[in-house]
């Protein structure tokens, strides 16, 4: 039996206003992903997959059709109802990784937690340390992000992702910042996560590493191939 779809944008149009007038991003976009997929979604500069990936996570709002993500129709919530159901729902990870300078790394994994209130307080720095051994980081927790490589710094956003056990993982160039071999390690472990039932969207320029995903989505002049 199919995976039930954790991702459904239904006839997703998105327009922005600008002094010369209305100019449209998305062309009646829709996109289903099942739950456990791995799909990397690619396509030029300004095609729109940025903006199709900030209707996932909620960032934009759809100027026409439906965005469900995880049972949940992010047209009908208000700002806080989406920072809420974000903070539960999805694990963001950043080309450029965007840790807390002054924290530690174990601090910075468990920001997620405690702005969510999802474990016990006096459970959530024993689940950051767990976190940061899955991602091969256990002796880099009492550190701050500047005194680590940009490799450990990603591996870092991905167990800060992970902290609130989110059911989609997305990704926005998580590998642009990367050499080629961290690169490749990190992509090893996106593959390791979606083996153990996340769900993984991945915008990426990366054109090896987009043909070793399971499922590739191509956007082209707001619209997917």
């Amino acid at each position: 039996m199919a995976a039930q779809p954790i991702i459904s944008l239904s006839h997703i149009v998105k327009e922005y206003a600008t002094g010369a007038g209305p100019v449209t991003v998305l062309r009646d976009v829709s996109l289903t992903v099942g739950g456990g997929e791995f799909v990397a979604v690619v396509g030029p500069s300004g095609s729109g997959k940025s903006t199709l990936i900030n209707m996932l996570t909620g960032i934009d709002r759809p100027t026409g059709g439906d965005v469900v993500v995880a049972g949940t129709r992010l047209n009908d919530l208000s700002e806080n109802q989406m920072a809420r159901w974000r903070g539960r729902t999805l694990g963001v990870i950043f080309q450029f990784f965007q840790l807390l300078p002054t924290l530690t790394i174990l601090e910075n994994v468990m920001l997620p937690m405690d702005f969510c209130n999802t474990y016990p307080a006096s459970a959530r720095r024993g689940r950051a340390r767990d976190l940061l051994a899955q991602v091969g980081l256990a002796d880099q927790a009492h550190k701050l992000p500047g005194a680590v490589s940009g490799g450990q710094q990603q591996r870092a956003a991905i167990a800060r992702a992970l902290a609130n056990d989110p059911p989609l993982l997305v990704g926005d160039e998580p590998t642009g910042n990367l050499d080629s071999k961290t690169a490749d390690q990190v992509f090893a472990l996106f593959a390791d996560l979606v083996a153990h039932g996340k769900t993984l969207v991945m915008v990426t320029h990366d054109r090896e590493l987009a043909a070793r995903a399971p499922r590739v989505v191509r956007v082209q002049d707001g619209q997917i191939q």
